[in-house]
């Protein structure tokens, strides 16, 4: 009777450490979404900025200050729950829009004069490399996350108390074309 009630504390106290595990994961997996959502806001604030001084060579672009405030109202309809798929199209967009800002810099002098609009592209640069790494800590956190609910017995106690659901990782298909190779997953 003894040994029986000993297994049912060990059983007890494994589901409660795979519960508050999974629990954990979770919060970590959305933390590490918000803090996308923080660099792409922070892009967003430089955008604004650069907007205004784009709207002073209106007559020589006007297409660019249109990529930039889309640009802009994508970053703004990104969802508050972890979504690598929404991410995707704002990722494209702000490549668009850096090639474009090359292209107007190339084409006008007058821009690549402005010291201003310059500094502005450098920090757009930095916060494109500050979301690149914040979307390669929210996939690990991912990884870690839909581990945990999928390898037992996590996955057990995920279908019998937690009933999360598996995230989906941030993935770009532009930039998985590049490569000839295809993992067979």
């Amino acid at each position: 009777m003894a040994l029986l009630l000993i297994f049912a504390v060990l059983i007890g106290i494994t589901f409660w450490i795979c519960y508050n595990r999974i629990i954990g994961r979770h919060n970590r997996a959305q933390r590490a979404w918000a803090d996308v959502l923080v660099y792409e806001r922070q892009k967003t604030r430089v955008l604004d900025q650069l907007e205004l001084q784009v709207a002073g060579f209106k007559t020589y672009e006007g297409a660019l200050l249109e990529k930039i405030t889309g640009l802009r109202s994508a970053i703004g309809k990104l969802p508050q729950e972890a979504n690598g798929d929404a991410l995707q199209s704002v990722q494209k967009g702000t490549r668009e829009l850096l090639a474009g800002l090359s292209v107007a810099f190339e084409a006008y002098p007058e821009l690549k004069a402005n010291e201003l609009v310059g500094n502005f592209m450098r920090e757009i640069t930095e916060q494109q490399e500050n979301v690149g790494a914040a979307i390669t800590l929210f996939n690990g956190a991912v990884e870690i996350f839909n581990n945990s609910i999928q390898m037992f017995p996590s996955s057990l106690v995920n279908g019998c108390l937690n009933k999360k659901n598996a995230i989906i990782p941030f993935s770009d298909s532009e930039a998985s074309a590049v490569f000839e190779y295809k993992p067979n997953f």
